[in-house]
C-alpha cells in the first residue's frame, strides 16, 4: 500500500519533511529493526506550511546542507508524502472490474463517481471485500501537483526518489516489526507532533480512517536546542494554560473520531482495542498519561528497545517515523 511512483533499490535513505523538521534514518537491519545512522534539522516557520512548500528556494538551501552534513549524496531515497495531503477513501466498483484494470478504471471515475478534493490526484488502492455486484476499496490519493514537488526537489539535489509512504502505515509497519499487534484489534493510531497531530482507525492492520489537522505553534513560546548528538530538544516557555487548552481539544477530537468510527462507518459493534501513540510533540508522556484516565481501552507508546543501536547510541522517539519508512519492501 500507498504510491506506487518508483521502483525499489537497496541501501536506501529514508526522509521525513514536515512543517517544523527534516529527518532522516539509513536502516542497518530490519529484525530487530535497527537504525544505520540518523540524522535531524530543525525547520523555521514559513518554509513548508500544512504540508505544501512555501519557500522551496530556502528549503533547497537547508536540504543541501543536510546532505552535506549527513554524508547522503547521490543516495535513493524513500519520503513521507505530508499527513495534510493524503485522502483515505472507501469506494465501491463493479465486481467485473479486474484488478489490473482497477487503477484505469478508478482513474475514468475520479470527477465523476469518485469525487476528491483536489484535481490531478495520485493513488493507490487496496482491496477490502466483495459482493456478486460491487468490490470495495480503500483508495489513498494526494495530490499530485504538490507530492512531485517534493520528489522533484529531491532530484534536483541528486537524491533519487523511489518510494513515497503515508505515516500511519510506517507507523504501523513499525508496530507490526517489533511484534506489539494484537490479533483482530481495531487499533487508533496517533501521531504527535510538535506542530500537528494525525489520527488514523486500524482494523486487522488495514487503514481504514484518517483525520490531521495542524496545532497552534508559536516558535516564541519554544526553547529549541541541540543535544550532544545534535538531535533537537525543546523546552515549552510559554503559559500552561495554553497547552492544557491544546491537549483537551485533542482528547475532543479522538472521541468525535471514536464516534464517527462507530455510527457513521457502521462499526457499532467494534470497539477500539488499543491506542498507539507516537510522535516528537515534547509532551508526549503527558498526553500519553492523560489518554490513561480518560479512555478504556489501553494506551501503549511507540517505542523502540535500547538495544537497536545505531553509530550514536539508540534512536531516539522522534526518528521512529523515520524507522517505520525505513521498513517499507524490506525482506
Amino acid at each position: 500500500m500507498a504510491f506506487s511512483l518508483f521502483s525499489s533499490k537497496n541501501r536506501i535513505i529514508n526522509l521525513v519533511l514536515n512543517d517544523h523538521s527534516i529527518r532522516f534514518v539509513e536502516l542497518k537491519q530490519a529484525n530487530p529493526p535497527r537504525p544505520q545512522k540518523w540524522g535531524e534539522r530543525f525547520l523555521p516557520p514559513g518554509i513548508i506550511s500544512d504540508g505544501k512548500i512555501v519557500d522551496i528556494d530556502s528549503l533547497a538551501n537547508i536540504l543541501e546542507e543536510c546532505i552535506d552534513e549527513w554524508k547522503i549524496q547521490r543516495r535513493t531515497i524513500r519520503f513521507i508524502v505530508p499527513d495534510q495531503l493524503v485522502i483515505i477513501r472507501k469506494v465501491s466498483v463493479p465486481v467485473e472490474i479486474q484488478d489490473d484494470e482497477m487503477k484505469g478504471y478508478l482513474y475514468l471515475e475520479l470527477g465523476s463517481s469518485i469525487h476528491l478534493p483536489f484535481e490531478e490526484p495520485i493513488f493507490d488502492f487496496y482491496p477490502l471485500t466483495s459482493n456478486d455486484k460491487t468490490k470495495d476499496l480503500l483508495l489513498f490519493a494526494a495530490p499530485e501537483q504538490y507530492v512531485m514537488e517534493y520528489a522533484n526537489l529531491f532530484s534536483s539535489l541528486k537524491l533519487t526518489p523511489i518510494a513515497a509512504d503515508i505515516s500511519p502505515l510506517a507507523l504501523y509497519r513499525l508496530y507490526h516489526q517489533i511484534g506489539h499487534q494484537s490479533e483482530n484489534e481495531n487499533l487508533f493510531t496517533i501521531q504527535l507532533d510538535l506542530t500537528s497531530v494525525n489520527f488514523c482507525i486500524f482494523e486487522r492492520s488495514v487503514p481504514v480512517v484518517m483525520r490531521p489537522f495542524a496545532l497552534p505553534f508559536n516558535l516564541e513560546q519554544w526553547e529549541i536546542k541541540r543535544d550532544d548528538l545534535g538531535l533537537i530538544n525543546l523546552k515549552y516557555t510559554g503559559e500552561a494554560d495554553e497547552l492544557v487548552i491544546e491537549f483537551e481539544d485533542i482528547i475532543k477530537e479522538i472521541s468525535k473520531l471514536i464516534d464517527f468510527y462507530r455510527y457513521a462507518l457502521n462499526n457499532e459493534k467494534n470497539e477500539i482495542s488499543k491506542f498507539l501513540i507516537a510522535g516528537d510533540h515534547p509532551m508526549l508522556q503527558a498526553v500519553t498519561d492523560e489518554m490513561k484516565e480518560r479512555f478504556e481501552a489501553p494506551v501503549e507508546r511507540l517505542l523502540v528497545d535500547s538495544t537497536n543501536k545505531g553509530k550514536t547510541g539508540s534512536v531516539p522517539a522522534n526518528l521512529l517515523l523515520s524507522l517505520g519508512l525505513a521498513l517499507k519492501e524490506v525482506n
